[in-house]
């Protein structure tokens, strides 16, 4: 992005300088383009990088006039009334969102095989053994996701725990030009059980 003036310079659009040595000089559209970096600064345009506009709006409200990101609240917060006192409603943070969608889809992952409960209440019918540990396996992995939720302090560690991986890939302490797989030593939500 181009600066000049402490404003911002749009590509292809003519504009004349405001102060400076060059002040009231008009110059056209294609001048940033092409001209170069010396000719640039001799007017007094600089160049700083494109901030990334891009968010998760699922986690952040977007960018503050300093360019950093506004996270969303975090934790429950009682709702206050606008004459400063609490109103008895609570406003849901992300933290309590997101356990709530665990619960949800333990309960879907769970749903699939429920046929099997149901015949065992009703005709005393096993449940295969295999089908009890993936239930189990389910129910504690939506446990320990809850956990683990509950305990970040910050947005960005969401974010970060979240998005991480189980594994990653890097190159070999044996050989540099093999990659391998390894355990993330970074935290990152566990994975949920596959039937």
């Amino acid at each position: 992005m181009f600066i000049l003036d402490g404003k911002p310079l749009p590509l292809d659009v003519p504009f004349t300088v405001e102060s400076g040595p060059a002040a009231g000089n008009q110059y056209p559209a294609n001048f940033l383009r092409l001209s170069t970096p010396e000719e640039k600064a001799a007017i007094g345009i600089t160049e700083v990088p494109d901030v990334n506009n891009t968010y998760d709006q699922r986690y952040y409200w977007g960018y503050d006039a300093d360019g950093v990101l506004i996270p969303k609240q975090l934790e429950d917060e009682p709702v206050v009334g606008e004459d400063g006192t609490a109103t008895g409603e609570v406003q849901t943070g992300l933290k309590t969102q997101l356990i709530k969608e665990q619960k949800y889809t333990a309960g879907t992952l769970l749903a699939g095989t429920d046929w099997y409960v149901t015949r065992k209440a009703e005709t005393g019918t096993e449940i295969p053994a295999g089908i009890l540990t993936y239930r189990e396996e389910v129910r504690t992995v939506s446990g320990a996701r809850e956990a683990q939720i509950a305990s970040v302090a910050t947005v960005d560690e969401l974010v970060a725990l979240l998005g991480a991986q189980p594994t990653i890939t890097q190159p070999s302490a044996d050989d540099p030009d093999v990659m391998e797989t390894v355990p993330n030593p970074d935290p990152f939500i566990t994975p949920w059980p596959t039937a």
